[in-house]
C-alpha cells in the first residue's frame, strides 16, 4: 500500500534585524521578513527597542513594495540621448567607473580639483555609506559641500542656547504632564514622537499642545491646537514668556542659577504682551495667554522642538526663542520635562576614517548644497569666486526636485559642458540628467551602521539580502574611483563592515559582534547631563538668553540679541499676498516613495490648501487648477479648500516629483536658494506667493 502525499512543508521566512536607513529622526530598529526566494518581506518595528517599541511608519512598513520595485536601476548606463530624456544604454560596470574617472581628470586638467563636486546627502542615514564620498573628496581635494538643505538652521538656533546638541531622554516625553510638538507633524514625520507622547497621555492625563503653521494630522491629536502664521514662532515664544514672568510662573531661582541674562530678558519682554504677540502669530490673546499659563502650572513640560519651523529665515531665532521657554519655567529640573531637538552631539564619533578628515585642506572652497542652482549656473558668489563646476558625482540625493529655485538647477543641469555621473536607486529626474547612472543597493543590501538623532541608540544594519541585477553599494563606488584616481587613504583599502569596526573602536563604542548580538546600543546620558543639571554648555555653564550669534556662523549682523520676533521673513505683500510653507506629505520622504503606488495612491496629486474665504475671494473653487508663482517662477496645482490654515497662509505637502505637476515643474521652482543667517539653511516654509485661476 502506498503511503499517502503529504506536501512538503512551505519554508518559512527568517527574521533579520536592521534600521531604517531615511532621513527621519527615529532610525526605528527593524524587524525585516527574509523570505526564502532571497527578497525581504514585511518590516516591523522592534518592540524590545524602548524607543522604538514595535511602531513604524506604514511607509516603511511597506518597504518590500520599494525594494522589490520592478523599475529599479538594475545596470550602469550611458545616456545616448538628450540631458532629461530616457535615451540610455547598458554598459559595464568597468567602462560606466573609467569615463566617470576619465571625465574627472579632464575636468581637473582643465579648471582644477575644484572643478568637482561630489554632492550627497541623506537617501541613506548609514555612516559608511553616506559620508565615505567625503573621503574621496578631501582626498582629491574637489569642492566641499556646505550641507545646508535640512538641519543647520534648527541645529544653530539650540545650539545658541545650550552650547550642545544634546537633551532630556524622548523617552521622557511618556513621563511628562505636558507635551508640547513645535514645529513638526510628528504623525508624518516621527511616529514614534506620538508613540510616547499618547502612552503620556493614556498613564498620566498628560496634556498634548500641538504649535504649527497648519491643522496637520498631529493637531488632530491635540487638546490645544496653536496654528500661526509661519515664521511668527519667536512672537508667540516672546509673548508666552511675558505672561509667564508677568503671572508670576518663572522660576527665579532657577533663573539665577543656570541662566546668563534673565534681568534683561525680563525686561526686554515688557511690551512683548499677548497683544503684541496675537498681531504678529494670528492667533488670540486668549490662546497665548491660556498656553502660558498651562505651562506654568505644569511644572513637568516637555517641548519637543521639530524642524520644520526653523526652515525660515529667520528660524534660527525662533528655535532659540522657543527653547528659552524651558529655562524661564525651570523645566529643565523635572524628568519630563525640558526643551529637546536632537541627540546628535552625545554619540562622539570618531569620523576620520569615513570622511577622511586627515586629508582635508581648509583652503579648499566650500559650496552652499542649497545652492546648487546658482552654483551651476555660474553665480560668482555661490561659486565663491572660483572655477566653475563642471563634474559632479551624486549619491544619496535627487536635488533636480529637492533643492530649492528648480529652475536654475535645471538650467545649470541641461549645461553641455556639465559632466554629471547620478549613483541611485531610481531613474529620478536627476539621473534622467546624468551622463553615467550607477545602480545604487538599498539598506538590506549592504553593511552599514547608524545613529538616531530624535532618539539615543546606535544601530547596525548589516547586510540581509543579496542586491537585485548589478546594484552595488556607494562604498564600493568610492573605492573603485579612488583606485582609478590614484587617491590614497587607509579607507579606500576596507570593506564597509571593517569601516564600521574601525569607527566603532576609535569613537569608544561597542565593537561589530556585540551590536550583531545586542541589534543596537542605548548611548543616553545620565540625568544630569542629558538635563543640563550642572550647568549648560558654555564656559560659564549658564543658558545664554544672550546668544552669540557670530559663534554660530560668519552671516550674523543684524540677529536679534535677546529672543524677539525678527523680521527676515519673505513677506506678504500686494503683489505676492500669500505667505506658502512646503510641508511633508505622510506617505513620501522627500522624494523617496514617490515611485512606490501605494504611498502616490494614498497621496493623491499635488494640492494647494486654501482658506475658504481666500478662495471665495479669488473664486476659486474647490479642486479648482489654479496658477501660483512668485519672481522665482510659477506653476499650475489642483487648489482644495481647507479652514486649517491662517487666512494668508497656503500649503503644499510635498515632494512630489515634477512630473506630477500639470506643467511639469514642482513646488520647489518657487523655493529660495538665497542662505538663511547665520550659517545658510533652505527656508523652505518662508515663501510669498501670489494665486490665481489658471
Amino acid at each position: 500500500m502506498n503511503a499517502p502525499f503529504v506536501p512538503a512543508a512551505k519554508p518559512k521566512p527568517q527574521t533579520g534585524h536592521s534600521a531604517c536607513p531615511h532621513d527621519c529622526p527615529s532610525t526605528c530598529a527593524l524587524e525585516i521578513e527574509l523570505t526564502p526566494d532571497g527578497r525581504i518581506g514585511r518590516v516591523r518595528g522592534a518592540e524590545e527597542n524602548s524607543y522604538t517599541a514595535g511602531v513604524i511608519c506604514a511607509k516603511v512598513a511597506r518597504y518590500a513594495e520599494r525594494a522589490n520595485h520592478k523599475e529599479r536601476v538594475l545596470q550602469p548606463l550611458l545616456r545616448t540621448g538628450p540631458k532629461g530624456s530616457t535615451q540610455f544604454k547598458p554598459i559595464s560596470w568597468e567602462e560606466a567607473l573609467d569615463r566617470t574617472a576619465e571625465a574627472f581628470v579632464a575636468a581637473e586638467k582643465k579648471y582644477g580639483s575644484e572643478t568637482v563636486w561630489p554632492y550627497y546627502y541623506a537617501g541613506t542615514m548609514g555612516l559608511v555609506q553616506r559620508d565615505g564620498i567625503n573621503r574621496l573628496r578631501h582626498v582629491k581635494k574637489y569642492s566641499g559641500q556646505h550641507s545646508t538643505i535640512c538641519v543647520t538652521l534648527a541645529r544653530a538656533g539650540y545650539i545658541a542656547a545650550t552650547g550642545s546638541l544634546h537633551g532630556p531622554d524622548p523617552r521622557e516625553m511618556a513621563k511628562s504632564d505636558l507635551v508640547v510638538i513645535w514645529g513638526t507633524n510628528a504623525v508624518h514625520t516621527q511616529v514614534n514622537v506620538m508613540t510616547h507622547v499618547i502612552r503620556a497621555r493614556k498613564e498620566r492625563g498628560a496634556k498634548i499642545v500641538v504649535v504649527d503653521a497648519y491643522h496637520n494630522a498631529t493637531a488632530e491629536q491635540a487638546d490645544m491646537a496653536l496654528i500661526l502664521r509661519p515664521g511668527t514662532d519667536g512672537a508667540l515664544a516672546c509673548g508666552v514668556m511675558h505672561v509667564l514672568f508677568r503671572d508670576g510662573y518663572a522660576d527665579r531661582d532657577y533663573l539665577a542659577r543656570h541662566t546668563d541674562a534673565p534681568a534683561e530678558l525680563e525686561a526686554h519682554l515688557q511690551d512683548k504682551t499677548p497683544e503684541w504677540a496675537a498681531a504678529i502669530t494670528g492667533l488670540t490673546v486668549a490662546q497665548i495667554t491660556g498656553f502660558a499659563h498651562l505651562l506654568g502650572q505644569t511644572k513637568k513640560h516637555y517641548i519637543r522642538l521639530g524642524y520644520g519651523f526653523a526652515r525660515s529665515r529667520n528660524g534660527a531665532v525662533n528655535m532659540h526663542a522657543a527653547t528659552c521657554i524651558a529655562s524661564v519655567t525651570g523645566s529643565w529640573q523635572y524628568e519630563g520635562g525640558g526643551a529637546f531637538h536632537n541627540n546628535g552631539a552625545i554619540f562622539h564619533w570618531n569620523k576620520t576614517l569615513i570622511d577622511g578628515l586627515d586629508a582635508v585642506d581648509p583652503s579648499i572652497r566650500m559650496l552652499d548644497q542649497s545652492q546648487i542652482g546658482p552654483v551651476l549656473t555660474g553665480d560668482a558668489k555661490a561659486l565663491r569666486h572660483g572655477p566653475p563646476v563642471t563634474a559632479l558625482l551624486i549619491q544619496n540625493t535627487n536635488p533636480m526636485e529637492v533643492a530649492p529655485e528648480s529652475g536654475l538647477v535645471k538650467r545649470g543641469f541641461a549645461r553641455d559642458d556639465l559632466f554629471t555621473c547620478v549613483h541611485e536607486q531610481f531613474m529620478t529626474l536627476t539621473a534622467k540628467m546624468a551622463d553615467i547612472v550607477l545602480p545604487a543597493t538599498m539598506f538590506t543590501e549592504h553593511d552599514d551602521i547608524y545613529q538616531a538623532g530624535g532618539q539615543q541608540h546606535i544601530l547596525l544594519g548589516p547586510k540581509l539580502v543579496e542586491a537585485p541585477g548589478e546594484a552595488r553599494e556607494n562604498h564600493y563606488v568610492i573605492r573603485e574611483l579612488a583606485k582609478r584616481l590614484g587617491a590614497k587613504h587607509p579607507g579606500f583599502e576596507m570593506s564597509a563592515i571593517e569601516m564600521v569596526e574601525q569607527t566603532l573602536k576609535a569613537s569608544g563604542w561597542p565593537d561589530v559582534a556585540t551590536l550583531r548580538a545586542q541589534r543596537w546600543h542605548d548611548c543616553q546620558p545620565d540625568f544630569d547631563t542629558a538635563h543640563y543639571a550642572d550647568g549648560f554648555a558654555w564656559p560659564d555653564r549658564k543658558f545664554r538668553f544672550k546668544p552669540d550669534w557670530a559663534g554660530m556662523g560668519p552671516d550674523h549682523e543684524g540677529m536679534p540679541v535677546l529672543p524677539d520676533h525678527w523680521l527676515s521673513i519673505e513677506p506678504a505683500t500686494d503683489e505676492h499676498p500669500f505667505r506658502m510653507i512646503t510641508s511633508p506629505a505622510r506617505n513620501f520622504l522627500n522624494t523617496s516613495f514617490t515611485e512606490t503606488p501605494t504611498s502616490v495612491k494614498r497621496e493623491g496629486r499635488p494640492t494647494l490648501f486654501i482658506h475658504p474665504e481666500d478662495a471665495a475671494a479669488l473664486q476659486i473653487a474647490d479642486g479648482e487648477l489654479v496658477r501660483i508663482g512668485n519672481r522665482r517662477g510659477n506653476i499650475r496645482i489642483h487648489a482644495k479648500h481647507y479652514g486649517g490654515v491662517v487666512r494668508g497662509v497656503t500649503v503644499v505637502e510635498s515632494i512630489w516629483p515634477h512630473a506630477s505637476f500639470v506643467d511639469g515643474m514642482g513646488i520647489n521652482a518657487l523655493t529660495g536658494a538665497d542662505a538663511a543667517k547665520p550659517n545658510g539653511g533652505a527656508a523652505f516654509h518662508d515663501n510669498a506667493i501670489w494665486v490665481r485661476k489658471a
